[in-house]
C-alpha cells in the first residue's frame, strides 16, 4: 500500500503543559485507523497536525504529493441562514455538478436538500459536515469524535460508509463497537507508552490483546528494574571507592537503572483510572417509580404512549431510538420537569433522583476555577459521610493539583464531563437518570462508569449511543420509535436485530409490550422453570440456525437458481419464525416471574 501521511517524532505543548513528545505514525491507502487515548492526551491536536491545521513544536509531517485530505471537526459549524444544498454548492461549485452533489447527499441520507441547516439536529449536522468533506473526493478522511453527535442509526450508517469506502480514514472515537467493526488499525495516544503511542494492526479486540501483553511486559520490566535498583543501592551504601574506573562505571549504571525505573513507574502512574462511585441512599423501597398508561408529547406530536412499568432497586433500563423519538422527553417526565401528556407517574415518598443532563457542559461557568467547580464550599467535600480535601478529590478524577486554579472553560469536553460526574457523586440517589453520559469520556473512564452502574443498588435509566455500555449495563432495553409505538427487549442487540424495529428502521412498530417490571421474582412451575433454564441456549441455537438459513438463501440468490432460491427463502422464514417464537415465549416466562 502506498504511503499517504507520515508523522515522525512529533512534539506539541500548550504553554508549559506538554501534550505529547516523540510520537510517530504512518497512514497508508486503505487504512481505517481508530485513534483513542485518555482525555487530555492531545488526540484532537494530533489529528489537526496531521490535517495541516496546526504546527508542531518539533518533528515532521509528510504528505504524499497532491494527496487530497479532508478533516471534520468535533463541532460542525455552518454559515447562518443556509440550506443543505447551498452548503454543498459552496463545497462543489458549478451547475454541472448538481447530479454529483445529490449523489453525495443521498449517500449520507438526506432526503430534503432544501432544509435549512439551522433546523437540523446535531446528528444531521454531522452528516452534512461529512458530506461537505466528501465533496472534495478525499483520499484520507479525518473525523474528530463523530459518534458523539450521531444517534444509533447514524453510527451504523457511518460504519457502513467507512467500511465500504475507497478512501482511508482516521477517526477519533471512544465507541468500542465502532472500533471493532470498522478499524483495521487502532492507535492509543497516551504518555503511558514509550514514544507516546501504541499502534496495533487489527480491530479493537486485537488491540486489547496486544495491550494486555504490553502491560504484562511493562510490569515484568518494572519488577526486574526494581530488583536491580535495590541491588545497586545496597552496593552504593557500602561506600565503594569511587576513584576506580570500574566503580565509577557501576555508579553510572546504577543511576541509569534508577532513571529507567522512574520513567516506567511514571508511565504506569499516568494510566490510573478515574474513581467513580455514585452515592446510594439506604432506602429499602421495592417500587421506586410506577408508570401507568404513560404518554409523552412535544409540540403536539405524540412520541410514545401506553407505557406501563415499575422501576425498583437493581433495574437498569436502557432507552433507545432515533433522534426525536422521545428519550429525553421520557427522562424529563421521570425527573418531574415535564408533565405526561397522558397517564400517571407515581414516585416513592422522598425519592432522591440524580440527573446527568445531556447539555451538562452549559451548566458549568467557564470562568469558575476548577477548584470551585469540584469543591463549591471551603477546601473539602463531604463524600459518603466523610470529608475529603479538594486535592485528593481532584486526583480521583485525574486532575493534578497544579490544574486546580485553571478556569473550567479551558477544560476539554472529557474533563468537563468528569467534573460533572464528581459533582453528581456528592448527591445521594435512589434513581440515576443518565442522558448521554458517555459523550467525551475516554475508554478507561467509560469502563469505570460501567462498573459503578453495575454496582449501584438503586435504579438506573440510561440513554446512550454507546452500544457496548447498553449491552453491558442494561437489564432491559425500551425501544422508542417516535411514532407513538414502543417495544421491550432483552438487550440492545435484540432490539437492533428484531425485524421491522431497531436502529436501521425508519418507522418501527412495537415488537413487545412496553412494560418493565423489576420486582422480586416469583417462582415458576417446575415445568416452566426447566423451560426457562434452557431458554437461552435454545435461543442461541435458533439464532445460529436462522443465520445459516439466511446465508444459504444469499448463496442461492447469487447462483440464479430460482427453485433453490424459493426453497432457501422458505427455510429461512421458517427458521426466523421459530426464533421469534422462542423470544416471545421468553418474554411470557419473564412476565410470569414478575
Amino acid at each position: 500500500m502506498a504511503l499517504l501521511v507520515s508523522a515522525q517524532s512529533l512534539k506539541k505543548s500548550f504553554g508549559a503543559k506538554p501534550l505529547f513528545s516523540g510520537v510517530s505514525l504512518t497512514v497508508n491507502d486503505g487504512d481505517r485507523l481508530g485513534l483513542i487515548g485518555p482525555n487530555g492526551a492531545g488526540k484532537s491536536t494530533f489529528l489537526q497536525i496531521l490535517a495541516g491545521k496546526l504546527d508542531v513544536d518539533s518533528g515532521e509531517v509528510s504528505v504524499r504529493k497532491n494527496a487530497r485530505l479532508a478533516y471534520v471537526t468535533q463541532e460542525s459549524a455552518f454559515p447562518a441562514a443556509v440550506t443543505v444544498s447551498q452548503v454543498m454548492e459552496a463545497a462543489m461549485p458549478g451547475d454541472e455538478l448538481e447530479y454529483e452533489r445529490q449523489i453525495i447527499l443521498s449517500r449520507v441520507g438526506f432526503a430534503d436538500s432544501d432544509a435549512p441547516v439551522e433546523t437540523l439536529s446535531g446528528g444531521w449536522r454531522k452528516r452534512l459536515a461529512i458530506a461537505e468533506a466528501l465533496a472534495g473526493e478525499p483520499e484520507l478522511l479525518m473525523l474528530d469524535e463523530p459518534t458523539n453527535h450521531l444517534d444509533l442509526a447514524g453510527i451504523l450508517w457511518l460504519e457502513k460508509l467507512l467500511t465500504g469506502a475507497r478512501f482511508a480514514s482516521v477517526v477519533i472515537t471512544h465507541d468500542r463497537y465502532f472500533l471493532e467493526n470498522v478499524a483495521t488499525h487502532v492507535a492509543e495516544l497516551a504518555p503511558a507508552y514509550p514514544g507516546g503511542l501504541f499502534l496495533v494492526k487489527g480491530n479493537y479486540a486485537e488491540f486489547l490483546e496486544r495491550k494486555a501483553e504490553f502491560l504484562i511486559a511493562q510490569e515484568s520490566q518494572r519488577d526486574a528494574l526494581a530488583s536491580r535498583v535495590r541491588t545497586e543501592v545496597e552496593w552504593l551504601r557500602r561506600g565503594p571507592k569511587a576513584r576506580t574506573t570500574k566503580a565509577k562505571a557501576r555508579i553510572d549504571t546504577a543511576h541509569e537503572f534508577i532513571g529507567e525505573l522512574a520513567d516506567v513507574t511514571a508511565r504506569q502512574r499516568t494510566a490510573q483510572r478515574v474513581g467513580i462511585d455514585f452515592t446510594a441512599s439506604e432506602r429499602k423501597t421495592k417500587r421506586l417509580v410506577e408508570a401507568e398508561n404513560l404518554a409523552g408529547e412535544v409540540g403536539g406530536k405524540r412520541l410514545f404512549e401506553g407505557l406501563e412499568f415499575v422501576l425498583g432497586p437493581g433495574t437498569r433500563l436502557g432507552l433507545v431510538g432515533p433522534n426525536g423519538s422521545g428519550k429525553t422527553t421520557l427522562m424529563r417526565i421521570l425527573m418531574g420537569d415535564l408533565a405526561p401528556a397522558e397517564g400517571t407517574l407515581k414516585h416513592a415518598d422522598l425519592l432522591k433522583i440524580v440527573y446527568f443532563a445531556q447539555n451538562r457542559a452549559e451548566k458549568l461557568d467557564p470562568a469558575l476555577p476548577l477548584r470551585r467547580a469540584l469543591c463549591p464550599h471551603g477546601d473539602s467535600v463531604m463524600y459518603q459521610g466523610r470529608p475529603i480535601h479538594v486535592a485528593p478529590w481532584a486526583k480521583r478524577f485525574s486532575f493534578p493539583v497544579e490544574q486546580l486554579d485553571q478556569p473550567v472553560g479551558r477544560l476539554s469536553g472529557g474533563e468537563k464531563a468528569r467534573v460533572h460526574i464528581a459533582r453528581l457523586m456528592l448527591e445521594s440517589a435512589d434513581l440515576l437518570l443518565l442522558d448521554e453520559p458517555t459523550n467525551d469520556l475516554d475508554i478507561p473512564t467509560l469502563e469505570t462508569l460501567e462498573e459503578s452502574l453495575l454496582e449501584f443498588p438503586g435504579a438506573v435509566v440510561l440513554v446512550t449511543h454507546d452500544r457496548y455500555m447498553l449491552d453491558r449495563v442494561s437489564t432491559r432495553v425500551l425501544g422508542l420509535n417516535g411514532d407513538g409505538t414502543a417495544g421491550l427487549f432483552a438487550d440492545y442487540s435484540q432490539w437492533e436485530q428484531t425485524p421491522a424495529t431497531g436502529a436501521s428502521s425508519t418507522k418501527a412498530k412495537a415488537a413487545a409490550p412496553a412494560a418493565v417490571v423489576e420486582a422480586p421474582k416469583k417462582k415458576l412451575s417446575y415445568k416452566d422453570q426447566r423451560e426457562w433454564e434452557t431458554m437461552e441456549a435454545r435461543i442461541l441455537e435458533a439464532e445460529s440456525a436462522a443465520e445459516e438459513r439466511r446465508a444459504a438463501m444469499e448463496l442461492a440468490a447469487a447462483s440464479g437458481d430460482a427453485a433453490a432460491l424459493a426453497r432457501s427463502l422458505s427455510e429461512m422464514e421458517a427458521a426466523e419464525k421459530r426464533r421469534d417464537a422462542l423470544y416471545e415465549r421468553w418474554q411470557e416466562l419473564e412476565a410470569k416471574q414478575a
